[in-house]
């Protein structure tokens, strides 16, 4: 696959509207996961460690940032009907969304608005623990529930403990396909959820890796939000479309829900650029399936060569997958680092698999490489 585009073009069509760029955000980001690198190393490395879009956006998208550049001294510009855009694309209407910074603004402020007076959420481990975490800032608790013997998330236990106590949980969360294993909740079971816990407590499901399922058993929640359920469904930019640095994420949900989460967001979070290139985005559906079609390719093909090679793989429906390496990660991700590869950080208690994410041909076949010259063949 042609890469869509590549950072040298990147910063030719950036270069008329900035003169430098800064990095250390980006740089406190990445020390933050424990993979921080020299600047004069960044672009050597095969980063494989953060679930991000490895082709980057494509030329509308950047056309259209470039464009909002002219912008970026104006607290209030145009709309470009991003609202308008996203309630489209997913068959609601516009007091159904709510804009953030990254989907993770918006399980922030799901947090606050419904982890009051020390009601707490429940969820499993592992999985995304941004909420977690934000329960923990909130001076509240989070109850972890643990996945089956087949990793997947457990519904029936999850239902049973929200009943036990239901008037101390204020939100349950469910990441779907689950990060980082990569497995789905099927459909089916989703409703068996709904229907199964109190109505007053909302259920947040991060889809941030919708795009890239192919299971039959799964589908969207956006359908229950639709119906009026207690749903926020959770979705990002950072994924199929390329714009993890721009920080574009939104939640879908029936209006009271929005209304409850709004005053927790200040509306100014979001920059210009982010607004022009999401619609940018959205419109491009012929860049969203190139790196459809290749990230699964490659999530195909990359698992079955390491299943070769003696070593079991989740088979995921995100754009990355867990591996049992039969060896302690925190080890694994020092020895690939030393090859010029970053790789996923620990995820207890499954401190043996090892989650790597989808990058471009040329870094897959490194990381393989590197496997197998870590890993003995196994019989």
């Amino acid at each position: 696959m042609k890469t869509i585009v590549s950072r040298r073009r990147f910063v030719g069509h950036m270069a008329a509207a900035m003169a430098c760029v800064s990095f250390p955000p980006a740089l406190h980001a990445q020390n933050r996961a424990g993979i921080g690198r020299a600047l004069d190393d960044y672009d050597g490395m095969a980063r494989l460690a953060s679930n991000e879009n490895p082709y980057g956006p494509g030329e509308p998208v950047l056309k259209a940032m470039t464009e909002a550049f002219k912008y970026a001294n104006r607290y209030r510009y145009p709309d470009p009907g991003i609202v308008r855009a996203i309630a489209e694309s997913n068959g609601v209407q516009s007091e159904n969304v709510l804009l953030g910074a990254g989907s993770t603004e918006i399980l922030h402020v799901a947090a606050t608005a419904f982890l009051q007076n020390g009601k707490k959420v429940i969820g499993v481990e592992p999985t995304f623990s941004s909420v977690y975490e934000f329960a923990t800032g909130l001076r509240t608790n989070a109850i972890r529930l643990p996945l089956r013997s087949d990793y997947r998330q457990d519904v029936p236990a999850l239902i049973k403990a929200v009943n036990a106590s239901a008037d101390e949980i204020g939100l349950v969360y469910v990441c779907n396909p689950n990060n980082p294993t990569g497995l789905i909740v099927p459909k089916q079971e989703i409703r068996q959820l709904l229907d199964g816990i109190p109505r007053h407590i909302p259920v947040l499901i991060d889809e941030a890796y919708h795009e890239f399922v192919e299971d039959p058993d799964y589908a969207t929640s956006v359908p229950h939000v639709n119906e009026g359920r207690p749903v926020i469904v959770s979705r990002t930019f950072s994924k199929v479309f390329g714009l993890a640095g721009m920080r574009l994420g939104y939640a879908l949900a029936p209006a009271n829900l929005i209304q409850r989460m709004r005053p927790h967001t200040n509306g100014l979070n979001v920059s210009a650029l982010a607004k022009f290139g999401g619609v940018a985005a959205l419109a491009d559906r012929a860049g969203q399936e190139r790196v459809r079609t290749k990230t699964i390719e490659l999530r195909k093909k990359i698992p079955a060569e390491l299943e070769r090679h003696g070593y079991s793989v989740i088979p995921s429906q995100g754009n990355f997958f867990m591996v049992h390496i039969h060896a302690p990660v925190t080890t694994a991700i020092g020895q690939f680092r030393e090859r010029g590869i970053l790789v996923g950080r620990p995820f207890p208690p499954m401190l043996e698999h090892l989650r790597v994410s989808i990058g471009t041909d040329e870094e897959m076949e490194r990381f393989l490489a590197a496997f197998k010259e870590i890993f003995p063949k196994r019989a």
